[in-house]
């Protein structure tokens, strides 16, 4: 899940709402449909011991949980409270026996060292910006040999939405320079595949797709889930927030949905096994 660290400090700048949740489900439905033959690539298969960080509110883990059944483990790890409870009752929900979540930061997982076969790392390294390399690295020690790392993030400076509004255009403006002020990187998917190499793993794939779909109703994104991020942090007034509450009502009350452009890396880097 996203997250802004500061030393010890974790900021969530995205409120977990039930429009978050259902973002988190339609992008997972469009990862199964788009990265099964990679997650194998991967070694997400019957009887991995798979690790997903950042694992927001557990969107993919019946996923995972389906991929290494029945001998299979998958620990889930999110460093927000809310997303560990809300990864924990879907788990419950679903009677997913052989998975299990737990609260900790993506740079400090508190797993031992070697014990997975797959990590995956999903839209987390663009929030975390000074981290990255500490994380991916950390991440590569969790690794048994012959293990792989799945990272998937985003170029944002890239996504469009067609037809443009000019109020929605300015909320994500203002998220993008937010963001960037943090020292926050919005082309991270740009540079997975070094990042892994820096890491000392073998880049084993490195591909990127561009997703194109209308924006179902009622969906808001990121940008609106940080609102309040963005109020308290001076980027934005509550005049700001009412008039872009006003402009997704617009479009949702518009005869056709807009599209959504939104350009997307994979990389998959494989520690190397242990010398003869």
């Amino acid at each position: 899940m996203p997250e802004t660290t500061n030393g010890d400090a974790v900021t969530y700048l995205l409120t977990l709402s039930d429009d978050e949740v259902g973002r988190y489900r339609l992008m997972a439905d469009q990862a199964k449909a788009n990265e099964a033959e990679l997650w194998r690539q991967a070694g997400i298969v019957e009887g991995a011991d798979v690790a997903d960080i950042g694992c927001g509110p557990g969107a993919l883990l019946s996923a995972w949980a389906e991929a290494v059944a029945p001998t299979g483990h998958v620990t889930a790890v999110d460093a927000d409270a809310t997303a560990v409870a809300t990864a924990g009752a879907l788990i419950a929900a679903n009677g997913l026996e052989r998975v299990s979540v737990r609260q900790g930061r993506a740079d400090r997982t508190g797993l031992a060292a070697e014990s997975f076969d797959a990590i995956m790392l999903r839209h987390v390294l663009a929030h975390n910006g000074g981290a990255e390399d500490a994380i991916v690295g950390h991440l590569a020690t969790l690794l048994r040999p012959g293990g792989c790392l799945f990272l998937v993030d985003v170029d944002i400076t890239a996504a469009r939405f067609v037809p443009d509004d000019i109020d929605i255009a300015d909320l994500m403006d203002r998220y993008a320079g937010f963001h960037t002020k943090l020292g926050n990187d919005m082309q991270a998917g740009l540079h997975l595949g070094e990042r892994l190499a820096r890491a000392g793993l073998d880049v084993l794939e490195f591909r990127g797709r561009y997703t194109i779909m209308p924006v179902p109703q009622g969906m808001r994104g990121p940008a609106w889930a940080a609102r309040e991020a963005l109020l308290s942090a001076g980027v934005a007034t509550q005049d700001d927030i009412a008039r872009w509450e006003a402009a997704y009502e617009r479009i949702d009350q518009a005869p056709q949905r807009p599209t959504g452009f939104l350009p997307t890396f994979v990389a998959i880097g494989q520690k190397p096994p242990r010398p003869a």
